[in-house]
Formats: C-alpha cells, sequence, structure tokens
C-alpha cells in the first residue's frame, strides 16, 4: 500500500513540517531575500499563485475527476493542496496494489495518524472506484516528493502475491480510469508513463508485483483512449 511506514513517509513529514510552512511564510509573513533566495522566492510565489485570495481554484463538496467515482474524501494531512497542472507538471500514473482489503485502503487513507493516500482505489470485486483526492492536489503515494508532485496515483485491492485477487473487471475499470487521466493531462500511454509503484526512484514498495499484468492492462488502457478518442 501507498507509502504505509515507509521512507516517502519521512519525506512527506519532512514535507509538512518543511516546506509547506516556509510557503506560507512567503505569502503570509513576507520574506527576507538575500542572494540566490530571489530566485527561490519567485519559483515559490509562481507555484502559489493560487493561494492569493480571489484566484483560488473552485473546489464543490463531492467533485470527482473521473466520471463514476464515488468521492470519499482523504485526510488533509495525507495530502497537499496544490493547482495541478498549473504549479506541477502531472505525466505520471503510478500503479499500486493495497496488501489489504479496499474498505483497510480507505480507512487508512482517512486516518490523518497514516501519512499517505492515493487518488484512486479501485476494488476488486466490481471495480467500484474511490476517488479520495482531487487530481490538483498531491498525494502522499510514491514514496517521492518529485513524482508525488507529477503523478496520480491509482490503488487496486488485492496482494502481489495471490494473482486470484487481481481481477478482470479492476483491470478493465482501472483502465479506463488511466486512459482518462492520459487524455486530461496528455501523457503518452506508454510503459514509460504508466509505471508501478516499485518502479519509482528510491521506491522501498514492490506493488503491483510480478503477477500485474502489465501487457494486459496496457493493452486495455490503449483500448480504452482509442474508445474515448
Amino acid at each position: 500500500m501507498a507509502e504505509e511506514r515507509s521512507g516517502g513517509e519521512k519525506d512527506e513529514k519532512r514535507e509538512r513540517s518543511g516546506r509547506g510552512v516556509s510557503r506560507r511564510g512567503l505569502l503570509i509573513g513576507g520574506a527576507v531575500v538575500v542572494g540566490g533566495g530571489a530566485a527561490l522566492f519567485h519559483e515559490e510565489l509562481g507555484r502559489l499563485w493560487w493561494r492569493v485570495p480571489g484566484v483560488d481554484k473552485q473546489r464543490n463538496d463531492g467533485d470527482v475527476d473521473h466520471r463514476g467515482a464515488q468521492w470519499i474524501a482523504a485526510s488533509e494531512a495525507n495530502l497537499r493542496y496544490a493547482d495541478r497542472p498549473a504549479d506541477f507538471t502531472v505525466d505520471r500514473v503510478v500503479i499500486h496494489v493495497t496488501e489489504g482489503s479496499y474498505a483497510t485502503a480507505v480507512r487508512v487513507f482517512r486516518d490523518p495518524l497514516h501519512a499517505a493516500a492515493a487518488h484512486y482505489v479501485v476494488r476488486a470485486k466490481d471495480g467500484h472506484i474511490a476517488q479520495m483526492a482531487r487530481e490538483l492536489d498531491v498525494a502522499f503515494h510514491a514514496g517521492n516528493r518529485e513524482y508525488n508532485e507529477r503523478s496520480v496515483g491509482i490503488e487496486h485491492e488485492g496482494f502481489v502475491d495471490k494473482p486470484e485477487t487481481l481481477t478482470d473487471v479492476m483491470y478493465r475499470s482501472s483502465a479506463r480510469l488511466a486512459a482518462d487521466i492520459c487524455a486530461r493531462y496528455g501523457i503518452p500511454v506508454d510503459r514509460e508513463h504508466i509505471i508501478g509503484h516499485n518502479e519509482v526512484p528510491g521506491a522501498t514498495h514492490t506493488d503491483p508485483g510480478r503477477h500485474w499484468d502489465w501487457d494486459k492492462y496496457m493493452r486495455l488502457v490503449r483500448e480504452a483512449a482509442r474508445r474515448s478518442t
């Protein structure tokens, strides 16, 4: 499951206690800029334009980015509010396997002490999709700050050592979701841009595991992308 008590959790805690605070300081308290600090100040303001009163992107309770998904909000402690792709380019989809049940994944992503959440969770028995973070926002799922900022994370109910838990209906539902995400952000439908959690630089997790059928999944994503086009 994404980030559960991993090195990525430490990165995200540092992010919340470090950069998150400094960003607010830049906007609320001002900054004393000396030497090379001017470039950082400019970069931070450019990424946080949406925090300025009057330009905040409209958010409505219950909005989802993928039609048919059910909105179940993750804890705000497990994500960072953003305005992607205005502040961060989105160019990756990261595939996860929960190593537990759908209900457990939803529960822990709603737990502020878990320190992790993915944007989506796909249920095995029927392909039902819960959206737990807006794609606008940076969910803590990849164990790598840069990849969190640039990706959308999809969790799949199942176990990496039990291929029977990776159901056909789940593959197909997830493939439609991935194709939808790729279309929204102009992400190429290939294995360079749709990756496993284990392929994230510095990853300590092995999901989606050796039983994840990449050939089948990518074929389904390409088919879904063609149909939507």
